[in-house]
């Protein structure tokens, strides 16, 4: 026995096949939701809605397991069969993370959650606390970034499906790691998206780049909410996820008095409660606005965490320099990435020559363990025209030189994969969309984005090339080479220094000092007894210490300390153990 229901408030009919079977469904009540028991239905069955007698079934838009992809039926799926084996296990709290970003399809050779869980330990050993996934929502195609998600409630089959992603969950946390991840609200992908046949789940009231916006608002909103609501308590509670990344929060349109993301912090603090697991939600926004991460009882929208743009943002303009463009050319001094590091926004309510107006506002008194600090993530190298890495960009030495800030910085740290042994493979922008038309459509997109920076088009990888794809997954043969190996112990020492050094753990605002010379090219950070020493030039600087400090970590050899002096050479950076204060 299954009972079937959907809301469907723009029906006139509605039926179910099951087993080439066409069954009228009862209603709509008085909120539009149609519903039907059927005896013969159960784990396994394959099935698909009828509207306005539709002579093709279309899939459910709650629907757990899609086998045949997006466009194809849904199938019934028992979310309590799975044996679970991690009766106990609590998530590190996220303050404490190290968190490792990483792309399913991409990851291994093989691109399924069974193959990723091969690497678990690997990341474990590593220092990784929580391993944050790109969405796994179903998606046209075989590969994809996740993004243009559209069975939301379904893990994308060619990434194993539903089984896979709880085997993956129940193997992480069997060795401690937690897993978050990435889900998608503000938008729905171009293809495969039946959901405005059944209810208004978008409005043209408010356009996106994508589109007409996420209904959040109109009239039906109260069940849309509903749907991406239900959506994250699913994969929380029945998937064991620890925590969710919500994709691009600025693009929401809600003015109600209850903002979306106020009412699903809410769900979740209850959920939290209900299933004795602490349960976390970052943001992705750009709007540098403390409310996004301000708990709700004072006045915010109660996000635990949010990705810190602005910080990566500096750091990256300070390291390239040459060449950059976009919102790139807001930033590039030395006093921006002092300032980031420590006010954490940059732009807090100053003119942003980028935007053209004022940006953002003070983050005060929040902790700076609110904020996710990064040089690398699926976005900051994808969306690059060639994907190419830090260590590409900016050179070895330097990529161990955002590393170190990054590691030792007040955010909580968040790497993207391949990056901690400076892996050669590109993460570039790769689709496989079926339907031709929008396939040429978006290869065409890509090169007419990056035709008007100054790229001759025909280097630009076309994303739905599946040599694209293929060549974005990690080579971890590399692990073995002199270079890549160096690089990976020099993270191994940072994570390391972290989790052995309180005052690297220490988020509160002003716990920090930065000193920086923009013509000499250098920076100091100062936490404590910890001195994170940085030379960004062409030739070696000496800078002052004090008189009993200990060198404890570095990036190139002839670093010297030594009579209250540390000689740094070019483009290095050194860490140093002060007399602890008293």
């Amino acid at each position: 026995m299954h009972l079937f229901n959907v809301w469907a408030p723009r029906a006139a009919t509605l039926s179910v096949e099951v087993g080439g079977k066409s069954l009228p469904m009862s209603g709509p009540d008085d909120e539009g939701w149609w519903d039907l028991a059927v005896a013969s239905a159960g784990h396994g069955t394959d099935y698909g809605f009828l509207i306005d007698g539709d002579s093709k079934a279309v899939p459910d838009p709650k629907s757990l397991w899609q086998p045949y992809g997006v466009h194809g039926l849904s199938r019934v799926y028992d979310q309590h069969a799975f044996r679970w084996k991690d009766q106990g296990f609590q998530a590190p709290p996220l303050a404490s993370a190290i968190i490792y970003e990483l792309h399913i399809g991409t990851f291994t050779s093989e691109g399924t959650l069974d193959s990723a869980i091969a690497k678990l330990e690997y990341l474990h050993e590593l220092g990784i606390t929580h391993v944050e996934l790109m969405p796994v929502g179903a998606f046209d195609g075989d590969h994809g970034w996740g993004y243009d998600g559209v069975a939301l409630f379904a893990v994308h089959e060619a990434y194993g499906g539903p089984d896979a992603l709880k085997r993956f969950v129940d193997a992480a946390h069997d060795i401690g790691l937690a897993v978050l991840l990435d889900v998608v609200y503000n938008h729905f992908g171009p293809s495969g998206n039946y959901t405005g046949k059944f209810g208004p789940y978008l409005t043209d009231a408010h356009r996106t780049p994508w589109g007409g916006a996420v209904n959040l608002e109109e009239a039906g909103s109260h069940q849309v909410r509903r749907f991406f609501c239900d959506n994250a308590q699913m994969w929380l509670r029945d998937f064991h996820i620890d925590g969710l990344r919500i994709d691009a929060v600025h693009s929401f349109v809600d003015r109600s008095a209850i903002h979306f993301l106020e009412e699903l912090a809410a769900e979740i603090e209850t959920l939290s409660a209900t299933i004795g697991r602490k349960l976390v939600l970052i943001a992705e926004s750009d709007l540098n606005d403390p409310r996004i991460v301000t708990p709700r009882q004072c006045g915010g929208f109660g996000m635990d965490a949010q990705w810190s743009d602005d910080f990566h943002h500096a750091l990256f303009a300070v390291l390239t320099r040459d060449g950059l463009t976009g919102y790139y050319t807001d930033f590039g001094s030395l006093a921006q990435l002092a300032k980031a590091l420590q006010k954490t926004f940059v732009y807090d309510g100053i003119f942003s020559r980028y935007r053209n107006r004022m940006h953002g506002r003070a983050v005060k008194d929040i902790s700076q363990h609110r904020f996710l600090g990064f040089i690398q993530n699926h976005d900051q190298v994808g969306n690059r025209a060639l994907g190419d890495r830090i260590a590409q960009s900016a050179g070895a030495d330097r990529a161990k030189i955002a590393a170190a800030l990054v590691l030792l910085g007040p955010f909580i740290p968040m790497l993207f994969q391949g990056e901690e042994w400076a892996a050669t493979s590109p993460f570039l922008y790769f689709a496989d969309h079926r339907d031709r038309e929008l396939a040429q459509q978006v290869s065409e997109g890509r090169k007419r984005e990056f035709l008007a920076f100054g790229w001759e088009p025909s280097t630009i990888p076309d994303p739905e090339n599946p040599a694209t794809f293929d060549r974005s997954k990690l080579n971890w043969d590399e692990l073995s080479e002199p270079l890549h190996a160096e690089t990976l112990d020099w993270y191994r020492k940072l994570i390391q220094l972290r989790r052995a050094t309180p005052s690297l753990n220490n988020g509160e605002p002003g716990s920090l000092e930065v000193t920086y010379n923009e013509e000499q090219r250098w920076l100091s950070v100062i936490r404590a007894e910890i001195v994170i020493a940085i030379n960004l030039a062409a030739k070696a600087v000496f800078l002052q210490v004090e008189q009993e400090a200990n060198l404890i970590l570095w990036s190139q050899p002839n670093v010297v300390v030594e009579n209250g002096a540390i000689a740094l050479p070019p483009e290095s950076i050194a860490v140093i153990k002060t007399s602890p204060q008293r």
